[in-house]
């Protein structure tokens, strides 16, 4: 963040941006700042359209410690269970709705109020091992040196937790070149904290992180495996972690995607099948991970494994060590029993 600043011409704080080729409302980084967290809900914005209200809300509860995967403005099922992650962190009875009391404690905390979208430098590291594109084939990603990011854009929209069309809204005229200011929102520092046990929630699709004393360090979004591929049960540890990861493609083993029949060797990088870390659970094959499309989370189903953005798996990852529970539960709310 040490590029971080809160000034920028006038003449750039109207942005017009387009969904999907319409036209949309205007978006401006004062108004995000601004915006009343109250309000969400008494307003529809246009289908698709970023809502400056839950762009905030997103950015609280992420610097709170209740991941809402995605920041990009839009209401869904990963900002009420980001809610009920608030909840169940504060000891408020859970139900995911933005309540007063919610509201509150989220407007009431200095510590996370702070102006939720400033301006950015863009620095000559962002725009360095940017690849052309990613092959959807297996056999193609095995080709490839590292499977890094894409565009400068979206190195930017991991970095600061957003998705990529908010990044693109937020910045229409923007090449994104070194030198460039561009506005982000600036979410949460990494927990810090020693995690106890991890629950996978199967029903809600969400990980909690427990502290050594039984509090709630942490609450993220997670695809957890499928209907095709169903994710273990019961209780499992962590075996070890692996950070920027190479990941073995086993048909035998694992699954089979596409054409592919032989055992690859596909690169590590943020685009990688299993993103920027590996968590090793002692049950064969299976981890908690980061993805190369963090806007799918709890969106489509995994091959069994516990997904997370790159950003949540690697503050998670940050937190375990091996010999840490991880529990896989169905329960329907976010606090464990």
């Amino acid at each position: 963040m040490s590029s971080m600043k809160t000034a920028l011409p006038m003449s750039l704080l109207a942005l017009a941006f387009s969904v999907g080729g319409a036209a949309a409302r205007e978006l401006r980084p004062e108004a995000i700042n601004t915006a009343s967290i109250a309000s969400i809900g008494t307003a529809k914005p246009a289908p698709g359209d970023p809502d400056p209200a839950i762009v905030r809300l997103q950015v609280l509860l992420d610097r709170a410690g209740s991941s809402p995967g995605v920041i990009d403005g839009l209401s869904g099922e990963n900002v009420d269970k980001a809610v009920a992650g608030f909840e169940a962190m504060n000891k408020i009875p859970v139900d995911g709705r933005l309540d007063p009391e919610v509201v509150s404690r989220l407007e009431g905390n200095a510590a996370i109020v702070a102006p939720v979208v400033e301006s950015y430098v863009v620095s000559a590291d962002d725009a360095a091992g940017i690849v052309d594109k990613i092959p959807e084939d297996y056999g193609e990603k095995a080709k490839m040196e590292s499977l890094g990011y894409t565009s400068v854009a979206e190195k930017l929209s991991e970095r600061f937790h957003m998705g990529i069309d908010l990044v693109n809204a937020l910045n229409p005229a923007s090449q994104f070149a070194p030198g460039d200011t561009v506005w982000v929102v600036t979410p949460g520092a990494p927990r810090e904290g020693k995690v106890r046990k991890i629950e996978a929630n199967k029903k809600t699709g969400q990980v909690l992180a427990f502290a050594e004393d039984g509090s709630l360090l942490a609450v993220y979004p997670a695809t957890i495996g499928s209907e095709d591929n169903p994710a273990p049960s019961g209780k499992h540890k962590v075996k070890g972690v692996a950070r920027m990861p190479v990941y073995r493609y086993d048909p035998k083993r694992n699954f089979k995607q596409g054409k592919n029949d032989k055992v690859l060797t596909i690169p590590k990088g943020p685009n990688g099948p299993v993103g920027t870390v590996w968590i090793d659970l002692t049950e064969p094959t299976y981890g908690i991970h980061g993805t190369p499309e963090p806007k799918l989370i709890d969106k489509v189903g995994s091959h069994g494994c516990v997904r997370l953005t790159n950003w949540d798996a690697e503050e998670l990852a940050g937190m375990v060590k091996p010999g840490v529970l991880v529990d896989f539960v169905n329960r329907t709310s976010a606090t464990p029993k």
